[in-house]
């Protein structure tokens, strides 16, 4: 005997069921469109992570060319819902130890590259879906040409790192809290990408708010462990602080255009709420470096526009 409950999407364009049994362990159906081909990219990565020692879910059963997946299921207690002041330290300490894992077992040639073209196009995301779309602002030549110059440095900074496996979406929402380290989910779309990737993504997120102290001390202890693993980060900790902030100005500006396009295109209202979040980080990051600052400019005229 056996039920089947559907479950809340999120952000993807996939469908999960809750197939919950008499007598054993309840497990995931995942439905994704064939033509989207992220049931083949997950089973692949799925390996990749369990090998590495992360926990990941387990594929039972797969019909890859409808496009299902059978998989454990890793419970209902996400990062996003449990994190609090409380006990960030011990769960970070974990999902550090679980990233660390990943990261010491990239080889190269397995997974594709981050390259230019990339995050070139996720920047794009930002001008065209949150700044005219959502904004409906319309950039004139010179502020284009300037936020050109931004995305140049901004993508140099971020392909001159040593390069590692990225998850590429290592947030609160797909991390499950679960026993010794977290369950991480979501993974299909991993790369070989810019070292600070994935530490940006879990310690900057549109969903909290964390004092800069404790950041500060998160990504100290991250780099303290990762060195002394043999991940490549940078050997001193203020450049490999200031890699993490540069990596972090992308993923933001990717994530707004993201958002943007999430409620103009899929009908998903939520996301963008948590813009403000998103756009205090960048201008905090920006104010540091000079290079940065057209993109100061072009937040100052996005808020000016909005209020008028």
């Amino acid at each position: 005997d056996f039920t089947l409950h559907p479950l809340p999407g999120g952000a993807s364009a996939r469908n999960f069921f809750r197939l919950e049994f008499a007598h054993s362990r309840p497990a995931l159906i995942v439905r994704d469109a064939p033509a989207h081909g992220d049931s083949h990219r997950f089973v692949r990565v799925a390996r990749l992570l369990a090998d590495a020692g992360v926990h990941a879910p387990e594929v039972i059963a797969q019909d890859l060319e409808q496009g299902f997946l059978l998989i454990s299921d890793l419970g209902d207690t996400s990062y996003l819902s449990a994190l609090n002041h409380d006990n960030a330290n011990s769960l970070f300490e974990a999902a550090i130890d679980a990233l660390i894992r990943w990261q010491l077992a990239s080889r190269a040639g397995v997974l594709p590259p981050v390259d230019e073209e990339l995050l070139r196009s996720e920047m794009d995301l930002f001008s065209e879906w949150y700044v005219e779309r959502h904004l409906g602002i319309s950039l004139g030549s010179d502020e284009r040409r300037a936020f050109e110059e931004v995305v140049a440095a901004i993508v140099a900074r971020n392909l001159s790192q040593p390069t590692v496996y990225v998850h590429r979406d290592y947030t609160a929402r797909n991390l499950m809290v679960c026993d010794l380290i977290p369950g991480v989910l979501d993974f299909q779309d991993a790369m070989l990408g810019p070292v600070t990737y994935d530490v940006a993504s879990l310690f900057w997120t549109s969903s909290h708010d964390w004092p800069e102290e404790c950041v500060r001390q998160w990504t100290i202890r991250y780099w303290e462990r990762a060195r002394s693993g043999g991940v490549p980060v940078h050997d001193r900790v203020d450049e490999f602080r200031e890699d993490l902030q540069w990596t972090s100005v992308q993923r933001h500006l990717k994530v707004l255009g993201v958002f943007a396009r999430l409620k103009y295109r899929d009908g998903k209202q939520q996301y963008i709420e948590n813009s403000p979040r998103l756009v205090r980080h960048i201008r905090a990051v920006a104010v540091r470096y000079d290079v940065l600052a057209p993109l100061l400019q072009m937040l100052d005229h996005c808020r000016d526009a909005a209020r008028n």
